[in-house]
């Protein structure tokens, strides 16, 4: 039975193993339920409903992975999108909400259309194999980054940017603590090493004052605010085209990069590069952006913290069919998981980080049209905070470098057209 709903083969598979590693994902993804409903209520959305609406699409999307894909990635609505849709289509270019959940809604109808048609799938075998290791190396630098920004170790600069924090007190000093305690952990090859890692960090930030009992038990609140108000007056506009090819765009190759790294990281690719079950994991991410936006939040993707799952051992849909379960649950025990600080997870980022940087031995250095391309991709993610920038930067690097030292017919036509797309992507979006 769980082989034919997940994909679970218990010859290879261990059920222990799956639900640690679901459990372990959906704690390092959980931050969406307070950091979403927070953003969103500067739209004066009713934070309530978002919290609801945001747990809805992370259960629909991962469940859809779970059954359908069969694949152990987690989903949830998207950081960067859901500031894209806050910031600049409705605070930035004046538009209402619901104008920003119809764009939204069309973008999830796009991608189920593209994913019929094989097209992403297409676009995801036509990027080069260096760069497919650097896409996964570069996500590893920057999740690692997140978890040392939320932790307060690495933070804002006006004169450099970036600069490190107090590390001797507060939200980093546990992160750091807790950074000791999950690597020991880890080294010792103990069981479940990064959810053990997460519940020790979260008590040792008690007597620290950083970690805040919420509480335990709450009811979902209502969705109804926010249910289905989609907005069609202005579909036909300029803005909307521009406003959902935006949305096509980031969550196309956010979740791109996403899943080659992560099934690189879980050894899920065959021997000549490609992905199983690809376009059903592509399917599930267009169906849960489809039920999020009439559910009344922002577009729902693949999450990047899915390889600390898959770091735990988690390889089959009852990792993602966890994970689900664990966003059902917050519905009713929102206040105490909403209790963990993000320096308790932040420790777990920072590991996984270094474990997803593994796939760049295999990038071939001494080949400078391949490993100049590779390196902008893996440098530009971190640094321009975007999985999606760093993979069209890279492709465009790699098509205009190779075309400049003469090696024309190393370009398939594919990567041709992507760089012209992506080029036009920069001059007009």
């Amino acid at each position: 039975m769980l082989n034919k709903l997940f994909g679970f083969d218990k010859k290879k598979h261990n059920i222990r193993t799956e639900i640690l590693a679901g459990v372990t994902t959906f704690l390092t993804m959980s931050y969406i339920l307070a950091v979403n409903p927070a953003m969103f209520s500067e739209l004066d959305m009713p934070v309530g409903a978002v919290f609801t609406a945001t747990a809805l699409a992370a259960i629909i999307g991962s469940l859809v992975m779970a059954f359908w894909g069969k694949l152990p990635f987690g989903l949830a609505p998207g950081m960067g999108l859901n500031a894209f849709f806050v910031y600049t289509v409705c605070l930035g270019m004046g538009y209402s909400w619901q104008f920003a959940l119809t764009a939204v809604f069309l973008e999830g109808l796009l991608f189920i259309l593209m994913t019929i048609t094989n097209i992403r799938e297409a676009i995801v075998n036509a990027i080069p194999i260096n760069l497919r290791y650097a896409i996964g190396a570069g996500i590893g630098l920057f999740i690692a980054f997140i978890g040392m920004q939320n932790s307060g170790i690495i933070i804002n600069n006006q004169s450099t940017l970036v600069s490190l924090g107090d590390i001797t007190s507060g939200s980093a000093l546990l992160a750091i603590i807790g950074l000791l305690v999950t690597g020991v952990l880890y080294v010792k090859n103990v069981r479940g090493a990064m959810l053990i890692g997460i519940l020790l960090t979260t008590l040792i930030g008690i007597p620290m004052g950083i970690t805040e009992f919420r509480g335990i038990m709450s009811y979902p609140e209502s969705i109804d605010a926010i249910f289905c108000k989609l907005q069609w007056d202005n579909i036909f506009t300029l803005d909307m085209v521009i406003v959902v090819f935006t949305f096509l765009f980031i969550d196309m190759f956010d979740t791109v990069g996403t899943l080659i790294g992560v099934c690189t990281r879980a050894g899920l690719v065959n021997k000549d590069g490609k992905i199983d079950r690809l376009n059903k994991a592509f399917m599930a991410d267009a169906i849960a952006t489809t039920a999020g936006a009439v559910l009344g939040t922002s577009t729902t993707t693949t999450y990047v913290e899915s390889a600390t799952g898959v770091s735990q051992g988690g390889r089959t849909g009852l990792t993602a069919f966890v994970i689900g379960c664990c966003f059902a649950i917050t519905l009713f025990f929102s206040p105490l998981f909403l209790s963990i600080p993000s320096a308790a997870t932040a420790p777990v980022l920072i590991i996984v980080g270094l474990l997803m940087m593994e796939p760049i031995r295999n990038i071939d250095f001494g080949d400078y049209t391949e490993s100049i391309p590779a390196f902008v991709c893996m440098i530009t993610m971190p640094m321009a905070y975007s999985i999606s920038d760093g993979i069209l930067i890279g492709m465009i690097i790699y098509v205009l470098l190779n075309m400049c030292c003469g090696k024309f017919k190393k370009i398939s036509v594919a990567m041709y057209i992507l760089a012209i797309l992506f080029i036009l992507k920069y001059i007009f979006i």
